[in-house]
Formats: structure tokens, sequence, C-alpha cells
């Protein structure tokens, strides 16, 4: 079966992923800012059926094909780090707005809210390069099958995702509050967001990692 350091890897980069702003955090944040905890949680549960379809593809073996056709791997990693930086731009222009910050959005229903976190994890480039590179370098077809390990993996990333969304969704309403008497600290939150989401636009550009067959 997997081994515990594969588990400990995974965990360990799912950590590190869910920790850095992107197209989810944003999501979550600006929804449960503007419309409440449980638009948050809704919306969370979009997130995670986003999940479940990057899983299913995981286990069915889509790195496979990225594997194969090394050309679409690399339009669909350029084009997430195009993504990337575009809302790294939204965030440090003149002008930004904080995604703490309060913002009168129309109060959406449950099933647009569940749509688009679907939407919002299923376009992240930060989870379909977790999946189709990061999760295959821990699978080894010597321990057995490997569509369950892949499955296995992939359930310990969505464990570990849905944590720590699920405390950000809790405490994001808090932290809005707290940081809307403060707007140094505000404007600091934002273009410390803005220079992470582009250094991560880097990295994804500048990579040289190739999906490998799981």
């Amino acid at each position: 079966m997997i081994e515990m350091a594969a588990v400990v890897g995974v965990a360990a980069a799912a950590v590190g992923m869910v920790l850095t702003p992107g197209p989810n955090m944003m999501y979550l944040v600006s929804r449960t800012v503007s419309q409440g905890r449980r638009a948050g949680l809704v919306s969370l549960g979009g997130v995670a059926a986003g999940f479940g379809v990057y899983l299913a593809a995981a286990t069915a073996g889509i790195t496979a094909v990225f594997a194969v056709v090394p050309g679409l791997y690399l339009g669909v990693k350029l084009a997430g780090a195009a993504y990337m930086g575009w809302l790294a731009w939204q965030a440090v222009r003149p002008g930004g707005v904080s995604v703490f910050a309060p913002a009168a959005l129309p109060a959406d229903p449950v099933r647009r809210l569940f749509g688009m976190g679907l939407l919002t994890n299923l376009l992240n480039p930060k989870i379909a390069i977790m999946y189709m590179a990061l999760i295959p370098q821990f699978v080894t077809p010597e321990h057995g099958r490997v569509w369950l390990q892949s499955l296995c993996l992939g359930a310990v990333q969505i464990a570990v995702a849905l944590t720590v969304n699920g405390l950000i969704v809790l405490g994001a309403g808090g932290l809005a509050t707290f940081l809307t008497g403060r707007p140094l600290w505000l404007r600091a939150q934002r273009y410390l967001m803005g220079t992470m989401l582009g250094a991560i636009a880097v990295l994804l550009a500048t990579d040289r990692a190739r999906p490998t067959p799981a």
C-alpha cells in the first residue's frame, strides 16, 4: 500500500498549498465576509465537489494523458500562471481592494454559491498542478494498485484542504472586522497577497517538472 512518508509528504504539500493565497481562498473569504459563514460553508461544499472531480480524474489516470502530451500540460500550466498573475495584479493595482474588506456583493442563492465554489476550484491552477504533477510523484507502482494509492493520497489532500479552508471560513468574519478599522493593515494584507500570488505565477511559469503517469 502507500508509505507513511508519502502520506506525510502529500499532507505537507496540501498545507502549503491551502495556506498560500489563491482563487479558492479569495472566493471563500469574499463570500463569507459579504454574506456570512453559512454562505462561506456552502461555497466550501462546492470547492469540496471540485476536489472530488480532480480525485476521480487522477484515479482514472488522467495524468497519463499529460505525460504523453506534454504540450497540453504546458498549455494548462501557462494558463494557470497567467491567471494567478492577473489575480496578483488585481490585488496590488492602484485602487485595489483587500479580500477582507467588506463589499456590497449580491446575496447569491445556495445553488449559485455551490456552483461558483465548484467552478473556482476546477479552474484553480494550484489544484490542477497538485493532481497532475505532485501527487503522482508519491505513487509507487511496486506497492500495489496505482489507482488505489492515488485515491488514498488524494483523500489526504482533500481532508487537509477542507479542514484548513473550513477554519478560514469560520475566522474570516472576525478577521475582516479586525482589519476594517485598520486601513494600513488592510493595505499590507493586500500587497502581501498580491506578492504571494505573483510568486506563484512565476513558479508555475518557470517550473520544469513534468507529470508522470500514475
